[in-house]
């Protein structure tokens, strides 16, 4: 019996995916295989297709919705980005449509009208951008955000690499600014788990993602989740979407259903009402039930 019969499912929903145009995807790639700052180590990119091929790569896993989260790291860039995720959305029906902004004029102006034009989740990274959250250039545009409910999928955890833009505390300041933000905290908030998972408890629209978090890899980097969380994390099963970071990552993507699957086996408050939300319905209807 196949996981989405057992918990009658139809398939996955997976809102950390990303899918760039081609270019800013090479450079991407680029970093990867360079083991560059940002990523602290040697990282093996199992997918390197071309977009129609990945779509098709996600379809052939049961994957039935997910995200093409494009993010920008330096001014005039952002727009460029949301335009081409828009060509995605339209050419593939199972995508959300998404969006990203950067710290620039203007900013709460084309969020605005990226929201009119029906997009339904963006993305900030503030690692790769070197932005604060709480730059003032983003303040009228988090406004914008809080007042649709549109959701962000956020990285500001410090994992892999920490730096002075990352870790829980400017996400703190933020949403004491705009407490209805509905952020989606990328990668469970790693390493930062306990300050992260918190943040989900005390906001109503704070959630998290369980992009590579359980996996093999994430562990030999540090990224253990502490056991003493997990009793928590269960109680908040409906805040807790499934991320993969999907096709960026360096093994396959088997390998992150397998695992948040072996975790809910070795803890028995991560029973299969928990797998079910967290594999499909916490995103269904975040997204689909909300349209």
């Amino acid at each position: 019996m196949n996981v989405f019969t057992r918990l009658g499912i139809p398939g996955f929903f997976d809102v950390h995916t990303h899918f760039l145009p081609p270019t800013v995807m090479a450079k991407v790639r680029a970093v990867f295989d360079s083991a560059g700052p940002l990523i602290g180590r040697e990282w093996p990119l199992t997918y390197r297709d071309e977009d129609d091929v990945l779509v098709e790569t996600l379809r052939s896993f049961g994957v039935r919705r997910f995200s093409a989260l494009a993010y920008a790291h330096k001014p005039d860039m952002a727009e460029f980005l949301n335009e081409w995720s828009a060509g995605f959305a339209d050419r593939h029906p199972e995508a959300l449509r998404c969006g990203t902004f950067y710290p620039e004029p203007g900013a709460a102006d084309y969020v605005r009208k990226r929201i009119e034009a029906g997009v339904e989740l963006f993305k900030v990274h503030v690692q790769v951008g070197a932005f604060h959250v709480t730059d003032p250039l983003l303040d009228d545009a988090w406004g914008v955000l809080a007042e649709a409910g549109t959701p962000i999928v956020l990285h500001a955890g410090s994992g892999p690499v920490p730096t002075a833009f990352t870790g829980p505390g400017p996400v703190e300041d933020l949403l004491g600014r705009h407490p209805r933000l509905a952020l989606v905290m990328a990668h469970m908030g790693a390493p930062e788990y306990a300050e992260f998972l918190s943040m989900a408890e005390r906001f109503v629209n704070v959630r998290l993602d369980t992009t590579m978090a359980f996996t093999e890899f994430f562990e030999e980097m540090g990224g253990r989740y502490p056991a003493e969380l997990l009793p928590r994390l269960a109680a908040l099963g409906d805040k807790v979407l499934l991320g993969s970071d999907f096709p960026n990552i360096p093994y396959p993507y088997e390998h992150q259903i397998d695992s948040i699957e072996l975790l809910a086996q070795r803890h028995a408050g991560l029973d299969d009402a928990w797998l079910r939300r967290v594999l499909w319905s916490n995103g269904h209807e975040l997204f689909d039930a909300r349209a």
